[in-house]
């Protein structure tokens, strides 16, 4: 095989200089492609930021597009995005619902631990301003030598690299989802009029020398034959920023079920791989929070674009009021030549440089045309006439672009304290229903991320990592088969016990059901580690069980959550104020009011954490509704009744007994008498006869 060519595990076989040529032609259809809206966004941020050209940098702006942005940036994303998952379907289903549990800890700590909420606020302001921004998904693990068991000054000579030649055995020790914020610049995607449609998406990777020759060990040489991977940039910022980095594309081919790593401008792919994810959609990236778009292409239009002319003239009336302002300065004309006067007049005039001070050499031919005997002052009334009347056109001009916007319902739609419930609500439905697209674009952008490190935890997280992680501690299979043996010696012992039992004509002691501690009976209840993650590693299974969302990511009621918690309570006990009564008259109704409960609390999201407490009193609830009921208590009449029914009871029952006992005497006196009667009769009859020998 030569060298230049890399072979995949399923067998297909890459020259990576072919692949290299390939993706060096697509990545420039693909700037080609976005070139214009690269450029336009460009523009649109130096004004944004207020870095214009030398040329205009001394001409005054109205800062219009930071003033909308800084209005629309806290009312398309306010805070960052809770992820709530939950079971498709709500029945009792132990293993889903611990699973759904599991995953959802685990995308919390995620969430923080990557701080989605900084992320969020860059697309957030990339969407607002250049109408396009995104993210990318990455796994990271840690891996240490396995221990084995053997310990070194024992150990036999062994090779470390195992009897196949493979790599030393290694165990993980920490794995996290990483999510990295892609600049509008440095993301690209196949030229498609639908996301579907994509074919490849791209991203480009600043790295430093280390973090390149780590990544690469043996693409130093190609760089250096080919002098590609360097971006000096535009500008001294962006040659600051790129000083010392080697610029590489990371290219996820779902046409092709491959990535590849090329260094950009380089014509030699740096690696060519099977994806190291595999994820439902390919790619390791949602579908970018998309601002205004058509259905001819994935090119999208900045806000910008529809009121950039009124900005422009906003800017260029800002200017024009600038200068007539300068001009608003008391301008005096008075007769030089003359040395006593001329500098008193000028002493007596000027008290600051706002004054400007104008000697006329031929004095006489000015009075003459107008002017005054001593002093003449420039009239300023028209100029304060045309500085109003620039205000307000511009002050129209921007009320335009607040229509354009919808910065205007959103300044509608603010409230006082002093107003009723009823209109500060219409006013917040009006205030949001232009912005409610933006809104639900960057909520489902967040619910998109989400789902793919959903996707990546159950797909790659090991059993230990999830507990680790939720802090929830499930047992094994292992453990619980250990505890279910321990069950059954405990029965065998009692059948043995009861068996010596009978063999020695003892009453066999009562069976007793198997004692557990309350640890291990608690963790009898629950589904094992390894029956939740079979379920987190079936895709057809997890789809239809989990769904992962995320809260709003607006600005919410601060009562929201108060009132939620409420509303559970109200429903709870008045349900079970109306159960109660039911099932004392009907107990076979319980079990069908148990089970309505829960339909009721699964559907609450304050009833989640109550779920698996109201599953079991319910169980009870119904266990003892279904079972025959013991005889009532009788009363202390009943009692004292019964006390003496059970007196004369044992009286009748002595009584007999001593019938019984005088009936055997009687008997046995008669037995004897006749025995006695029946002697005397024999010793008599033998007297009587004669003897034998007469």
């Amino acid at each position: 095989m030569d060298d230049e060519a890399t072979t995949l595990p399923g067998g297909e076989k890459y020259d990576l200089a072919k692949v290299g040529a390939h993706w060096q032609q697509e990545l420039e259809r693909g700037q080609r492609y976005f070139k214009s809206w690269i450029d336009r966004c460009t523009k649109i941020e130096k004004i944004y930021l207020q870095q214009a050209d030398q040329a205009n940098a001394a001409k005054r702006r109205f800062p219009m597009l930071w003033a909308n942005i800084s209005v629309l940036q806290p009312a398309v994303y306010a805070r960052v995005p809770q992820p709530v998952v939950e079971r498709r379907f709500k029945d009792s289903q132990p293993v889903a619902r611990m699973a759904s549990e599991l995953v959802e800890r685990n995308l919390a700590f995620t969430a923080d631990d990557a701080d989605l909420d900084s992320l969020m606020r860059a697309v957030r302001d990339d969407f607002l301003l250049c109408a396009r921004g995104t993210v990318w998904l990455r796994y990271e693990a840690d891996f240490e030598p396995l221990d084995i068991g053997v310990e070194p000054s024992n150990a036999p000579t062994l090779d470390m690299q195992g009897d196949d030649g493979g790599p030393t055995p290694e165990q993980i020790t920490d794995e996290r989802v990483c999510i990295d914020y892609v600049h509008w610049s440095d993301f690209l995607h196949s030229p498609a009029r639908r996301w579907k449609d994509v074919t490849w998406v791209a991203r480009r990777v600043p790295m430093t020398d280390e973090e390149f020759d780590k990544r690469f060990p043996e693409g130093r040489a190609s760089l250096a034959a080919n002098g590609a991977g360097s971006n000096h940039g535009t500008n001294q910022t962006e040659r600051a920023q790129n000083e010392g980095k080697t610029y590489v594309w990371e290219i996820w081919c779902k046409s092709e079920n491959y990535t590849v790593w090329i260094a950009e401008g380089s014509p030699v792919a740096l690696e060519v791989s099977e994806p190291p994810l595999k994820l439902a959609r390919f790619f390791p990236c949602p579908r970018p929070a998309f601002g205004t778009l058509s259905t001819s292409s994935l090119i999208p239009v900045p806000d910008y674009v529809y009121y950039q002319g009124q900005c422009d003239e906003i800017d260029m009336l800002t200017k024009r009021i600038n200068k007539l302002t300068d001009q608003l300065r008391l301008k005096v004309f008075y007769p030089s030549g003359d040395g006593s006067v001329s500098p008193a007049i000028e002493k007596a005039m000027r008290p600051d440089n706002d004054t400007v001070m104008v000697p006329i050499p031929e004095w006489a031919a000015f009075t003459d045309k107008g002017g005054s005997n001593a002093i003449v002052t420039l009239p300023i009334d028209e100029v304060q006439k045309v500085i109003v009347v620039c205000i307000e056109v511009r002050k129209q001009l921007v009320e335009d672009v607040y229509q354009i916007t919808g910065i205007s319902d959103i300044v509608r739609g603010d409230t006082q304290a002093s107003e009723t419930a009823t209109a500060q609500r219409i006013k917040s439905q009006w205030g949001s229903i232009r912005i409610r697209d933006r809104q639900a674009e960057l909520a489902r952008f967040a619910r998109d991320i989400v789902n793919l490190a959903g996707e990546i935890i159950c797909d790659q997280f090991q059993p230990e990592t999830l507990m680790l992680v939720s802090g929830i501690q499930l047992p094994t299979a292992a453990q619980k088969q250990q505890v279910e043996m321990q069950m059954q010696q405990q029965q065998m012992m009692q059948q043995q016990a009861a068996m010596r039992a009978q063999q020695m004509g003892q009453p066999a002691p009562p069976p007793q059901p198997p004692q557990l501690p309350p640890e291990m009976q608690k963790m009898m209840e629950q589904p094992t580690i390894d029956e939740v993650v079979q379920l987190l590693r079936n895709d057809s299974v997890r789809g239809f069980r989990i769904d992962i969302e995320t809260d709003s990511t607006i600005e919410p009621d601060e009562d929201a959550e108060k009132q939620r918690r409420m509303e559970f309570v109200q429903m709870v006990g008045g349900f079970m104020q109306q159960a109660g009564a039911i099932a004392q008259q009907t107990p076979m109704l319980v079990p069908v009011m148990v089970e309505t409960l829960l339909f009721a609390a699964r559907g609450f999201r304050a009833g989640r954490q109550l779920e698996n407490t109201l599953e079991q009193v319910g169980a009870q609830l119904s266990q003892s509704a279904t079972a025959p009921k013991p005889p009532p208590e009788p009363t202390p009449e009943q009692m004292i009744n019964l006390k003496t029914a059970q007196v004369k009871a044992g009286a009748e029952e002595k009584k007999a007994q001593l019938s019984v006992a005088q009936a055997q005497i009687e008997h046995q006196t008669t037995v004897e008498q006749a025995r006695s009667a029946m002697a005397a009769q024999a010793l008599q009859q033998f007297q009587q006869q004669p003897p034998a020998y007469q």
